[in-house]
């Protein structure tokens, strides 16, 4: 194992064999969605947020999801014209828009997310005891991590 060679005993040393690893497990849960639909990375955790967080405004979503508002405007067009979002006018102002998760973009959302549970409930299934444990106990330190 690449961690036993390596000094992980600095701060600078573990994240030189955490960072690959936490980026290539990311990288096997993205490809376990369903590439029929023809969504995008951008297009999923943008519906994402509106399934955890219920509408919101384009640019409070481009401010989430930390890209320019006319950016936004595309990747929420494009989940429009699938029928996965819908806009209408925020009542506090009419000058601006809310978007809201259709139905449709719910149930795509949550299959793909047990696509994505299914894979590495098998994965972890597969580990000893110990190493489920190792696991159940970094979570939260995982949270804390991508919370900064």
């Amino acid at each position: 194992m690449r961690s036993t060679d390596e000094n992980t005993r600095t701060a600078a040393g573990l994240a030189h064999v955490l960072r690959p690893q936490v980026m290539r497990l990311a990288r096997r849960l993205r490809q376990m969605q369903d590439h029929t639909l023809g969504l995008n990375p951008n297009q999923l955790s943008a519906m994402a947020v509106l399934l955890n967080s219920g509408d919101q405004l384009i640019g409070d979503l481009a401010v989430v999801e930390q890209v320019r508002p006319p950016s936004m405007t595309r990747i929420i067009h494009g989940l429009e014209m699938r029928g996965y979002v819908a806009r209408r006018s925020d009542p506090a102002d009419h000058r601006h828009c809310l978007v809201t998760l259709t139905e449709a973009g719910r149930q795509v959302l949550l299959a793909n997310r047990r696509r994505r549970d299914e894979w590495l409930t098998i994965r972890i299934a597969k580990l000893d005891p110990a190493d489920r444990d190792v696991l159940r106990r970094a979570v939260p330190v995982l949270e804390r991590l991508n919370q900064g």
